[in-house]
């Protein structure tokens, strides 16, 4: 059924959820994967031509490297990146390019706020896909993972 998962990550909780859901997923159907990590960018960071600057910080690349071996030891082929910007236009444009069939996500509850302050397409990423999104809330706990992928 799902031949290539696309997993979104922000480093966050959350999606750290989607991505143990969706790699377990993913291993269920032998599908090929890719990791996508976002860096987001708060709306008052952006220049004045509307382009992201730079990544303010190497955690991202060390969240894929950590992504992508516990993909490996879940025995699930994986490519990963980094980008910066928007997570709805980035998700949308990699679910095209990787032609997924399935997007998995986490969700984190946002208030008022913290809604308005990160833009509005961040709530509908299924705008942006043209498959099947899965928004991740089943908590794994490590314990849980771990007997998952323990033959």
């Amino acid at each position: 059924m799902y031949k290539r998962v696309l997993l979104a990550s922000d480093g966050s909780r959350e999606s750290l959820v989607a991505l143990r859901e969706g790699a377990l997923i993913a291993r269920s159907f032998g599908a090929k994967v890719f990791l996508l990590i976002i860096e987001q960018q708060s709306p008052a960071l952006r220049t004045a031509d509307g382009i992201y600057p730079l990544p303010q910080s190497d955690a991202a690349p060390q969240l894929l490297e950590m992504g992508l071996q516990r993909l490996q030891r879940l025995g699930v082929s994986a490519l990963g990146e980094v980008v910066t910007g928007e997570p709805a236009l980035s998700i949308g444009a990699f679910a095209k390019r990787f032609a997924a069939d399935l997007v998995v996500v986490g969700h984190r509850r946002q208030s008022l706020i913290e809604r308005w302050w990160s833009g509005a397409s961040g709530a509908y990423i299924v705008d942006y896909v043209g498959c099947s999104v899965l928004l991740a809330r089943d908590v794994i706990t490590d314990e849980e993972f771990e007997a998952q992928i323990t033959p």
